[in-house]
C-alpha cells in the first residue's frame, strides 16, 4: 500500500497554472496608483482621489503564456493528464459579475469567519485576487476565493481584483481542490465529495485521484469511505458537530441499521468517540464483556508456536476459539513478511 505523501500538495496551485502562478501584490482599500506593463517596463499612472471610493473597471495588467499543454503522470498502465493554463491575467471587474462555481468543493462558510474576513477586507483591502474563469461576456466563474468574495459583498464592494484564467469544468474543480486543501479549507465531507466528483467527471481511479492531487491512495481511500456513512452522519460530519473519530466509529460497524443506530444514540446522547466506539463494538457483536473461563490450550499448541517463534524470530501464537484454530505469525512491513517467507522455505526443504 502507497504510503500517505507527507509532504503535502507538492505540485499545487503553481503547477496547475502552468508553473507561472505567483501571490499577487497586496491591494490598497485606497488605490494611489496603478502600475501598467508595457514591453517589460513599468510606468506610474497616476489615479486621482475621489471625495467617495468611485471604481471603474480597468484592466491593471495583462499577461500571455504558453498555448495549454498537456502533462502525464504515469501510475503503472494508468495515465492521468492535467492541462496547463492557456494565460491568465488580473482586472478589477464588478463583483455581480462574478457568480460562485456550483462544482466547488467547499460549501460550508461560517457566518462569524465571513464578518472577521469582511472586517479585514474593509480595514486593509482584499490582498489576493480572487481566481475566476470566463463563462460569457464579462461574466465570470469562481475557481478559487468564493469565501473572500462573499466577504467582499458582506462590505458592499462594487468591484473586486481577479485573476483570469481560462479553464474547462474538470480544470476549475482540481484547481478548486487544489486551492482548498493546500489551505486546510475542506472538512472531510467536502473533501470526500471532491475526490468523487474528480473520479466520476473523469473515469479515474482512486490512485489516479491521488496522484493528480499529490496524496497517498489509502488517504483518498479512507477520505471517500465517508459517504458510505449514514446521511445524517454526514451531516453531523459537515456541520462539524461530530467528529472524525465519531465517524471511524460508526464506520466500523458491518451493518447499515448498526450505523444508522449509533448515529442516533450520537445525537441523542452526545456520546463521546470512546464511548461511541464501545458501542459500535457492541453493534459489532465484539463485546468486551468477562472473560469466560477457556479450556487450556493442548501442550503440543505451545511447543508448535514455540519452534516457530524460534526459526522465524517472530511472535507466533496458535489460538483456538469456538472449536477453530488458528496461528498467527506477526510482521513489521513488506520487507519483513519477504523474510518470514524465505524463513519457511528454507524450514520446510
Amino acid at each position: 500500500m502507497a504510503k500517505a505523501n507527507k509532504s503535502g500538495l507538492g505540485r499545487g496551485l503553481n503547477s496547475l497554472l502552468g508553473g507561472a502562478f505567483e501571490e499577487a501584490a497586496p491591494l490598497e482599500s485606497t488605490p494611489k496608483r496603478v502600475l501598467v506593463e508595457q514591453q517589460r517596463e513599468e510606468t506610474v499612472v497616476p489615479i486621482p482621489m475621489h471625495t467617495e471610493p468611485v471604481v471603474e473597471r480597468q484592466n491593471v495588467s495583462r499577461e500571455t503564456i504558453t498555448p495549454m499543454k498537456e502533462e502525464s503522470i504515469v501510475d503503472g498502465e494508468s495515465q492521468v493528464t492535467i492541462k496547463s493554463v492557456v494565460q491568465r491575467r488580473t482586472d478589477e471587474v464588478p463583483i455581480e459579475s462574478v457568480s460562485p462555481n456550483p462544482d466547488q468543493p467547499r460549501t460550508n462558510f461560517k457566518r462569524e469567519a465571513l464578518e472577521e474576513l469582511a472586517a479585514s477586507i474593509e480595514k486593509d483591502g482584499l490582498l489576493q485576487p480572487i481566481l475566476v474563469r470566463p463563462v460569457g461576456t464579462n461574466e465570470y466563474q469562481i475557481i478559487a476565493g468564493e469565501r473572500r468574495w462573499q466577504a467582499c459583498k458582506i462590505v458592499g464592494l462594487k468591484t473586486v481584483p481577479v485573476r483570469i484564467k481560462d479553464a474547462d469544468d474538470d480544470q476549475a474543480l482540481e484547481l478548486a481542490l487544489v486551492e482548498n486543501i493546500q489551505r486546510s479549507d475542506l472538512n472531510p465531507i467536502e473533501e470526500a465529495y471532491g475526490y468523487r466528483r474528480m473520479m466520476e467527471r473523469r473515469n479515474l481511479t482512486q490512485s489516479e485521484v491521488a496522484q493528480a492531487m499529490s496524496k497517498g491512495r489509502s488517504t483518498v481511500a479512507n477520505a471517500l469511505r465517508l459517504l458510505e456513512l449514514p446521511e445524517e452522519a454526514q451531516q453531523l460530519l459537515f456541520e462539524e458537530k461530530i467528529s472524525a473519530g465519531h465517524a471511524r466509529a460508526i464506520l466500523s460497524i458491518p451493518t447499515k441499521e448498526g450505523r444508522q443506530k449509533l448515529t442516533d444514540k450520537l445525537v441523542a446522547e452526545k456520546l463521546t468517540v470512546r464511548e461511541a466506539e464501545a458501542i459500535a463494538r457492541l453493534f459489532s457483536g465484539k463485546r468486551n464483556d468477562a472473560p469466560t473461563k477457556k479450556e487450556p490450550l493442548p501442550k503440543m499448541f505451545k511447543t508448535v508456536a514455540k519452534a516457530l517463534k524460534d526459526v522465524l524470530h517472530t511472535p507466533v501464537k496458535v489460538k483456538s476459539s469456538n472449536g477453530k484454530n488458528k496461528i498467527e505469525i506477526e510482521f513489521q512491513d513488506e520487507e519483513d513478511l519477504e523474510r518470514l517467507f524465505e524463513e519457511l522455505i528454507a524450514a520446510a526443504s
